[in-house]
């Protein structure tokens, strides 16, 4: 397989990547939505710190994906100004989820 065929795939599994994440973002919104709607309409014993917490933990997860799409695309032409805005980006992203999943332990599950 030569470079294009390894770009490519790269490009394929970056997009893949993209899409899980998002996918877990979606799913875990879609989720906590519905179980609000539960404890709020149905009078269902859910606790609002258990839902933030699973909804939050699919955040986390999804991130992990975001980052790893970005890595797979700098790879294929990884120039200075491309490394710096990976490095930048995998910076926030590790600190969103860093004190998400901290701020998610803190919640009682009542």
């Amino acid at each position: 397989m030569d470079v294009a065929g390894y770009t490519q795939v790269i490009d394929v599994f970056a997009f893949l990547f993209g899409v899980v994440g998002s996918i877990l973002i979606i799913y875990g919104g879609i989720r906590a939505a519905i179980k609000v709607m539960l404890r709020e309409i149905w009078k269902k014993e859910i606790s609002y710190n258990l839902i933030r917490r699973e909804f939050t933990s699919k955040i986390v997860f999804g991130l992990e994906f975001f980052i790893a799409a970005d890595v797979l695309t700098t790879l294929i032409a990884p120039s200075q100004e491309e490394l710096i805005l990976l490095g930048v980006v995998v910076v926030i992203r590790t600190v969103l989820g860093y004190f998400l999943a901290r701020e998610t332990e803190q919640f009682p599950l009542e």
